[in-house]
Formats: C-alpha cells, structure tokens, sequence
C-alpha cells in the first residue's frame, strides 16, 4: 500500500444499520449517529422480519409474532431517536434472512459502511453459525463495524 493512501482519510457517504429494538442494536445505532454527523453521512436503517420458512418461489408466510408491522414500529422509534441527535435517516423494512436482507440493502445503497450489534451468542446460536453479525462480516462488499 503506497503512504499517501494510508494518510487518507475515511469517507462515509452512506451507511446502512441493521435494527431489531435490542440493546446491542441500539449501542449500533448511536455509533452509526455518530459517524454519520462526523461524516455528514446518509443513514439508511433497516429491521427484518424474518418468514416461518422459504418458500419455492419467495419468501413463505410471515411469522404473526415477527410482523413488518412489528418492524415499521422499531423502525419508527429508531427514526425519532435519530431525529433528536440531528440525523436524518431512511427506514426500509426487510423481509427475509437479516444478514442476507441487510447486505442486500447495503449493495443496492452503495454503502460504505455496514453498523450491527452484537451479542455473546449462546451455545446452540454458536454451534449453527446463527449471529447475524458474523453472517453480515462474510457477506458484506463494503467495511462492517459490528459494535459491542
């Protein structure tokens, strides 16, 4: 890597939050309100519901407990707690797999940045490979900042 493009700066023009109203999505949103005001940045917040199974041809029936109305609702208090730091931000509800929803959201965006939160998976979640944060590391084509 040549020195003058280590001296270069960062540049966030988008970035693209996964929110599900958990405390670590929340740590992930303030950390995305932070960089976006340093940045001027665009944030674009995303909340998946996920289907009870795949189907054939799209996505199966919609499990009641995990509605997009549910997520339009997350969504709406994730909006207005980024209204009162000064953020602006759009809110798309996903429906689908959350990595693979929230990748997805980060390409047709050309994001810049990926922010989720995480948590100590337990047993059975780290034996099936189950944490959306790991999922969305792989997958992603842009930088991820997975918040703590």
């Amino acid at each position: 890597m040549e020195p003058e493009t280590l001296d270069r700066k960062p540049e966030f023009e988008r970035i693209v939050v996964g929110f599900d109203d958990t405390e670590p999505a929340w740590r992930a949103l303030g950390r995305a309100a932070q960089l976006a005001k340093a940045f001027s940045a665009t944030v674009i917040v995303t909340s998946v519901a996920r289907p009870l199974v795949p189907a054939g041809h799209g996505i199966g029936p919609v499990d009641p407990a995990d509605s997009p109305q549910l997520h339009r609702e997350q969504l709406g208090r994730a909006e207005a707690y980024l209204a009162t730091l000064g953020v602006e931000a759009e809110c798309e509800v996903g429906l689908g797999e959350p990595a693979a929803q929230i990748v997805r959201l980060a390409n047709h965006h050309y994001a810049d940045l990926i922010v989720v939160g995480t948590r100590e998976p337990d047993l059975i979640e780290r034996v099936l490979g189950l944490s959306v944060s790991s999922a969305v590391e792989r997958r992603a084509h842009c930088d991820v900042l997975i918040v703590h």
